[in-house]
């Protein structure tokens, strides 16, 4: 993973279409991955924001600025090489998905829970054809295995590239629901982002705001955000 300190070396970034898709070039030379793969990106979005995060570096890479570099390495290093894992992966977040456990007390917060999740689980009934039960307190509750693939399929017509995204939007919120209806744009970001906080803004009104916990979810909450960008734009 050398090309993440180098120095800068370059004048000019640019934009080019090649066999393989969009490829970022600088100073005429292609961008490689970490596992020395063509970046080379199905669109022309994707290819310039990521050239736009190449052109914003100065002395040395900084590859924490470059979210979506990072996500088409991932894409091509990870994903498109890994794909029934990863898929087999997010699965499992189906299968305890987080709008299917809710609190046993207080009622407020009950009711919060089922005013907020409800709605999003009777569209994934009415449009996926999934009809995920719910549970409360610490009890597991053993999903039929029909609906978690008709969930499942869903995955199967997404690139490489919407796999990535689609992978943070899971796993960031603890929720395949909340996540397919950020890929059906079924609600905006901020809406989804609110639905998946639920629990930690109720603890946050009972018992005050945390500043490291506050600081942790603004990362992730940005994390969410891109990734719901990093899907569509692929």
């Amino acid at each position: 993973m050398s090309e993440w300190t180098m120095k800068r070396f370059w004048s000019d970034t640019t934009v080019e279409e090649g066999a393989a898709g969009f490829e970022i070039k600088l100073d005429g030379r292609a961008v490689k991955t970490p596992a020395k793969r063509l970046l080379a990106v199905p669109t022309e979005l994707v290819a310039t924001k990521i050239a736009a995060e190449w052109e914003a570096q100065e002395e040395v890479v900084d590859p924490t600025s470059m979210p979506w570099t990072r996500s088409a390495n991932a894409a091509l290093d990870k994903v498109a090489v890994q794909r029934t894992e990863v898929a087999g992966h997010l699965a499992e977040y189906a299968a305890s998905d987080l709008l299917c456990y809710r609190a046993d007390g207080p009622e407020a917060l009950i009711t919060r829970q089922k005013n907020a999740w409800d709605p999003l689980l009777t569209w994934a009934s009415e449009v996926f054809g999934a009809r995920l039960k719910v549970t409360s307190g610490v009890m597991p509750v053993a999903q039929e295995s029909a609906d978690l693939e008709r969930l499942a399929a869903r995955m199967r017509g997404m690139s490489a590239f919407q796999l990535t995204g689609f992978y943070d939007l899971v796993t960031l919120t603890g929720s395949f629901v909340l996540a397919l209806a950020s890929a059906e744009k079924r609600n905006d970001p901020e809406t989804l982002w609110s639905l998946s906080r639920i629990d930690e803004e109720w603890q946050i009104e009972q018992w005050g705001e945390d500043e490291e916990a506050s600081e942790t979810a603004n990362i992730k909450k940005s994390a969410f955000f891109h990734a719901t960008e990093f899907f569509h734009a692929a």
